[in-house]
């Protein structure tokens, strides 16, 4: 293997894991401020919701998928109406692929 290679995946694995050491050493054990905790309990779903914009309408030619939107939404009805986690994909899966087929 030639040293460049190696001196590539060494600062990216050091890219990858500094961000992630950061905290725990910053903080030393102390527990996370209030707003900070907040904050951060509001991440997680807004990068949920982000992801599922950009699977459905974020392709690879920038233009989204009617058929693909209509899947999510019927998934999303599935889920309104308290129905299990896996109806609802394969209910999403079944609309989408239905609508693809049919155009």
């Amino acid at each position: 293997m030639r040293i460049d290679v190696v001196a590539l995946l060494v600062v990216t694995a050091i890219a990858a894991l500094l961000p992630r050491a950061v905290g725990p050493v910053l903080l030393g054990g102390r527990p996370l401020p209030a707003p900070l905790r907040r904050t951060l309990e509001l991440l997680a779903p807004a990068l949920l919701t982000a992801l599922i914009v950009v699977g459905i309408w974020g392709g690879a030619d920038g233009g989204g998928s009617p058929a693909r939107a209509a899947g999510v939404a019927a998934g999303i009805v599935v889920v309104l109406r308290r129905g299990p986690l896996v109806v609802a994909m394969i209910v999403a899966a079944t609309v989408a692929a239905g609508l693809r087929l049919a155009t």
